[in-house]
């Protein structure tokens, strides 16, 4: 064990602390093999104690490390050790990874106790596979978070896309959902094409992945140069990218929808989407040195921001709405980054994950009670049968829209101060981007809870509240999105506020200083919120009593996407596939199968030939063992000669 340890600590408890931060990721797993191999022999009941249990109890253990400050970096075995190289597999526990670890688990949690009965309906071997799927994902996030070096990272990383390409094609009967992962899997491949190549740079250079190692090259002259590092940080990034959904690798997320709603809470609202925020920010040492890369992913995450906000105005599946919030958040995110906010970053990744699971275990609670209808023109009039969901939903709304004082406030502008003092631009764009967040999520909230009922009869007889596993979730969620912002309450309200900026800064995660005056503060706080205001008035005075929406030009642009899927069916897919219809025809038809096939016939044809040498008569053989004494005697003769 090295590194990290509080001085004075005992040996008793250094001893515990690695056994605690082992049992971390290990329970999840455990619960993965339980559910897994036992799948045909437990019951629901079981198989849903087991999945929500083992993360329960890393969410505890990690509760305990957070409240005892037992930070530590610890080392198994040897991963790898060829010559010089040697990559460990090792953990490290910080204020960062921590930090995470208590979304993962807590958040992970919640939504593995509201899926015990957001997927009563399926039988008993598909009951225990979900959960089995889900504990192999928080294994393979908490892995990814504790890593203390980028190829444990990188383990986790690839983890997280098997995961979800299994979650997201998890009713693998319906073809559409399992392109749908497919999509997600190639998608997520091309970024972490990527994060391989910077790994296998940062080795070339430094001779080590270690996260410590790595750091300390930077500052010894001559290992790395200035175009390294901006190689490095853009191959970085473009992992990131695939997993976080950026321009251009975003399209996979909202199509990730077609998993069950619990999938969509988890994995694209809290937790495996945020894996590029985390590496970067794990990784600011080097991005901190990268100048060019930080303008390019400032520039990214702003145009992400806008355009997946601008789609969301006119989308009518309840889920995708979200799917398009969640990929403009997380633009907002890289925005953040980029303008060298990594707390904000990290703080909207916190606040985020409470606020966009309440919203989207709220849809699926929504979805639950309609029969499983997810357009939202066929809903209407639900806020007075679902009152929990409703008013948990409207919570989630008001967080997201960045209504003080709730969370989504504060991590929004201190996002949005960062981008302000890096580029007026880019600041704007950001402004944009929250007053259309307010409209299109106030909009999904009139039309599907406002008004009168537009379903049918049956939908009508059926709708009721959810049960208490599903309403508990949204109630704890929604107290989160409430008071969750207050972690990070700026200077500007509290003297000696920013408690997440210090708590962070023990692991190395730089604060952000700003250099306006407080009055320059609020007046920036004002401006957005006013706009939000003025947005959720708009969305309340056209959708409260839902009417049809036009089909102009330019709605029909938004609704369709901009046409983002069908250009990279154009450009990319097609002729892609006609590229391998190709190969197909001349390389394995007519190459390998010819020559495969070739070699069959060859070895067929002279075995038909050579069968009539055993034709069963005596006398035959006699003449063929004749001749062949004859021929060798004569090779015999000819090569003395």
């Amino acid at each position: 064990m090295t590194g990290g340890i509080s001085p004075g600590c005992s040996r008793w408890r250094i001893k515990n602390m690695k056994n605690l931060i082992f049992l971390i990721p290990l329970l999840p797993f455990f619960g993965f093999l339980i559910n897994g191999l036992g799948r045909n022999y437990l019951s629901k009941g079981l198989a849903g104690a087991i999945g929500s249990g083992t993360v329960l109890a890393s969410f505890i253990i990690s509760l305990s490390i957070f409240l005892q400050d037992g930070y530590a970096t610890v080392s198994y075995f040897d991963f790898i050790n060829i010559g010089t190289l040697k990559i460990p597999f090792a953990f490290q526990v910080d204020q960062l990874s921590t930090l995470f670890l208590l979304i993962i688990t807590g958040v992970g949690f919640l939504i593995h106790l509201y899926s015990t009965s957001y997927m009563h309906e399926e039988k008993s071997e598909h009951f225990a596979r979900y959960f089995a799927y889900l504990n192999l994902f928080v294994f393979s996030m908490l892995l990814l978070v504790m890593g203390s070096n980028f190829v444990i990272m990188f383990i986790g990383w690839e983890g997280v896309g098997l995961c979800s390409y299994l979650l997201i094609g998890y009713w693998f009967k319906n073809i559409d959902y399992t392109r749908a992962a497919k999509k997600a899997f190639v998608m997520n491949r091309i970024g972490d094409l990527g994060f391989l190549l910077a790994i296998f740079w940062m080795v070339a250079k430094a001779g080590t992945t270690d996260f410590s190692g790595v750091f300390a090259a930077l500052g010894k002259p001559g290992v790395f140069t200035a175009t390294d590092i901006t190689g490095i940080t853009l191959l970085l990034f473009l992992g990131a990218t695939g997993k976080s959904a950026q321009i251009p690798l975003y399209t996979w997320l909202p199509d990730a929808m077609a998993g069950p709603t619990p999938v969509s809470a988890l994995i694209h609202a809290a937790t495996m989407v945020t894996a590029g925020i985390y590496m970067i920010v794990r990784s600011n040492v080097l991005f901190e040195q990268a100048h060019l890369t930080n303008d390019i992913i400032a520039i990214i995450g702003a145009a992400t921001a806008l355009l997946a906000a601008t789609i969301a105005l006119r989308q009518n599946d309840i889920k995708k709405v979200l799917a398009y919030s969640t990929v403009s958040q997380l633009g907002y995110m890289f925005l953040a980054l980029g303008s060298g906010a990594y707390v904000a970053a990290v703080f909207h990744v916190m606040t985020h994950a409470f606020f966009k699971a309440l919203l989207f275990l709220g849809s699926g609670s929504v979805i639950h009670a309609m029969s499983g209808q997810q357009d939202i023109r066929f809903m209407g009039g639900l806020k007075g049968k679902l009152r929990i969901t409703y008013f948990t939903f409207l919570i989630g709304c008001i967080a997201i829209a960045g209504i003080p004082p709730f969370s989504g406030f504060f991590s929004k502008d201190a996002i949005l101060l960062a981008a302000f003092e890096k580029n007026i631009f880019l600041y704007a764009v950001g402004v944009i981007t929250a007053a259309l967040t307010a409209f299109y999520m106030f909009r999904l909230l009139y039309i599907t809870f406002f008004g009168s009922f537009r379903g049918t009869e049956e939908e009508r007889h059926h709708l009721h509240e959810s049960p208490a596993a599903m309403t508990i979730p949204l109630v704890v969620l929604a107290i989160l999105s409430t008071i969750g912002g207050f972690v990070g309450i700026p200077e500007v309200f509290v003297h000696g506020g920013e408690r997440l900026a210090a708590y962070l800064g023990l692991a190395g995660v730089p604060a952000f200083h700003p250099h306006v005056s407080h009055s320059t503060e609020y007046l920036l706080m004002g401006l957005t919120t006013v706009l939000a205001l003025v947005a959720i008035f708009i969305a309340w005075s056209r959708y409260r009593h839902y009417r049809e929406e036009g089909s102009n030009a330019f709605g029909k642009l938004l609704e369709n996407k901009w046409y983002v899927d069908e250009l990279y069916n154009s450009i990319i897919v097609k002729p892609v596939n006609r590229l391998g219809v190709i190969a197909n025809n001349i390389f394995e038809r007519s190459g390998i199968d010819g020559i495969v096939n070739g070699i069959g016939r060859l070895v067929n044809y002279g075995s038909r030939q050579m069968r009539w040498l055993q034709s069963g008569q005596v006398g035959s053989y006699v003449l063929l063992m004749v001749i062949s004494m004859v021929l060798f005697f004569l090779l015999q003769f000819f090569l003395r000669k």
